[in-house]
C-alpha cells in the first residue's frame, strides 16, 4: 500500500507541474492577490474532487462513452476559456489606462470585494467545463487502487488525496507570486502578464474547440 501510494504521489506531481489552463489561471488571479489566488487553488481542486467523485461512481465513463456529450462540453469548455482569456486581455487593457493606482494598491496587499468568491467560482467553473479533465479522472484513478481493495471507497479516497496534494503544489505558485509582489506588482509588467495569460487562454480554448 505505501508503494502505492508513493507511485499515486509521484504521478500526482508529474500531473501537476503540466501546464495547462487551470495553472495559467490561478497565476492571474494570484497576480490580484495572494487571497484570491489561493481561492482559485481552492476552486480548482474543488473541481478536481468533483470529477474524482464521478469516476468513482463511473459517471465519466457515460461522458466517455458519448460522443455527442464530449463535444458539447468540449465546445463549452472552449468557450469558458476563450471567455477568461478575453477578461483579461480586457483588464489588461484597462490596467493600462487607469491601472497604476490599482496595480500600486494590489501591490499593498488591498484587494477589490468578492475577489476571492470570484477566482474560486472561475477556477471551478473552468475545470468543470474541462471534459479532458473528467476523462483522465476515469483512467488515472483506477490504476493505482490495489488488487483486492473495495474500488469506490479507495478510489474517494485517492481523488481527497489527489486534490489535497494539489493544494498544497499550487500554493507555492501563490507563495511565489506573493514574494515578486514588488515586481509583478507594477502596473507595466502587470499588464504585460494579463496581456500573456489572456492570450495563453485564448489559445488553449481554439485548440480545444478545433481539436477531435
Amino acid at each position: 500500500m505505501t508503494h502505492t501510494l508513493l507511485a499515486f504521489l509521484g504521478a500526482c506531481a508529474l500531473i501537476a507541474v503540466s501546464p495547462g489552463p487551470s495553472s495559467v489561471l490561478i497565476i492571474r488571479h494570484s497576480l490580484r492577490s495572494r487571497r484570491a489566488g489561493f481561492a482559485a487553488v481552492l476552486g480548482n481542486e474543488s473541481g478536481v474532487f468533483v470529477w474524482g467523485l464521478a469516476a468513482a461512481f463511473g459517471l465519466t465513463g457515460l461522458l466517455a462513452a458519448s460522443q455527442l456529450a464530449y463535444d458539447i462540453m468540449r465546445v463549452v469548455g472552449a468557450v469558458v476559456l476563450v471567455g477568461f482569456g478575453v477578461q483579461a486581455i480586457r483588464a489588461a487593457r484597462r490596467d493600462g489606462l487607469t491601472g497604476f493606482t490599482a496595480a500600486a494598491e494590489g501591490a499593498a496587499g488591498e484587494e477589490e470585494p468578492g475577489g476571492g468568491w470570484r477566482a474560486y467560482r472561475a477556477a471551478l467553473t473552468l475545470n468543470l467545463a474541462n471534459p479532458k479533465a473528467a476523462v483522465f479522472a476515469m483512467s488515472f484513478l483506477p490504476q493505482f487502487v490495489p488488487s483486492g481493495s473495495p474500488q469506490l471507497p479507495t478510489m474517494i479516497a485517492l481523488a481527497a488525496i489527489w486534490a489535497t496534494f494539489e493544494i498544497g503544489f499550487y500554493g507555492l505558485y501563490v507563495w511565489f507570486v506573493g514574494r515578486m509582489r514588488t515586481v509583478l506588482g507594477r502596473a507595466e509588467v502587470r499588464r504585460r502578464l494579463e496581456q500573456t495569460s489572456g492570450g495563453v487562454m485564448v489559445a488553449l480554448g481554439i485548440r480545444m474547440a478545433v481539436e477531435s
